[in-house]
């Protein structure tokens, strides 16, 4: 009996953590169409133009309401008497000026406000991780069930757990590493740094073998670095929630202390390392 009771303990813990790593997912069912997945069998069956509607959703809304709320400081900001929310944004401004100084070494007007952007609004997606796993996600059930008819619908709020969104950031770099280094050096200087660097034009197939895989490396490791720390994150919170039940809020404040470092660390870590990118994009060798 005490066996069949922890078996069933597992199984229970098992399928809350699963159904919460789960996300609402819209795409082409090869036997259902156009719908939403109602399980993760059918989310995998749906192939690669699927949807995840909820972290898409809630990265979309981060990002507006960031864009949204700094121009609406910036339209009302005084050189009088700032306010607390006028300082704070004018910290984070020239916080991320002060990066872009430090490691961007040439002129390019959009490097500062893209580095702002990305800073803030990885940031404000890491921080949905320490709202209680519960809260909006049973509310989303709630609704979900009583509206659309909808069984243990998923919902995630972390857009920085699904590895689509951080790869899509990681992407838009990597796209724009590629943008400035030909147009900084050159289709023959960009493919020549592949070719002829570090060894020299004599040893050209070493030189791609060492090269060309670490461009590629620099949007995997941006992308994946942001979903490993988070999703392990979001793990553990998960963890605790299913294990300790009413004792969860205790237990998931103190983890939330812990992962306060990782949550502006990660943005920061992102950050940084496009500024690094780019700044080599710009560089040229003779």
């Amino acid at each position: 009996m005490a066996n069949a009771a922890n078996s069933a303990a597992e199984t229970s813990v098992q399928e809350y953590i699963t159904h919460h790593l789960s996300f609402l997912t819209f795409g082409n069912h090869p036997e259902h169409g156009w719908s939403f997945a109602h399980t993760t069998e059918e989310a995998t069956a749906m192939g690669f133009w699927a949807v995840n509607v909820d972290s898409l959703g809630w990265s979309v809304f981060l990002g507006a309401a960031f864009l949204l709320w700094f121009r609406a400081v910036g339209k009302r900001a005084s050189v009088g008497t700032p306010g607390a929310v006028q300082n704070f944004v004018e910290m984070v401004v020239e916080f991320v000026d002060a990066r872009v100084n430090e490691g961007f070494n040439f002129k390019n007007e959009l490097i500062g406000p893209l580095c702002l952007l990305l800073f803030f609004w990885i940031l404000l997606m890491n921080t949905m991780d320490l709202v209680p796993v519960d809260w909006i996600t049973r509310l989303f059930e709630i609704v979900a069930a009583s509206v659309f008819h909808f069984e243990h619908a998923p919902f995630k709020i972390v857009p920085s757990t699904d590895p689509n969104i951080t790869m899509g950031l990681s992407l838009s770099v990597f796209l724009m590493i590629i943008y400035y280094s030909i147009k900084n050096k050159g289709i023959g200087g960009f493919l020549g740094e592949l070719a002829f660097h570090p060894f020299g034009k004599w040893m050209l197939p070493f030189n791609l073998i060492i090269e060309v895989p670490t461009l590629f490396a620099k949007p995997i490791s941006l992308g994946l670095r942001l979903f490993g720390n988070l999703y392990a994150g979001e793990l553990l919170f998960l963890l605790i929630a299913s294990m300790l039940g009413l004792w969860q809020l205790p237990a998931h404040f103190i983890w939330a202390g812990f992962h306060l470092l990782v949550i502006p660390l990660q943005a920061f870590v992102f950050m940084m390392l496009t500024i690094v990118y780019l700044n080599a994009a710009h560089e040229t060798h003779h």
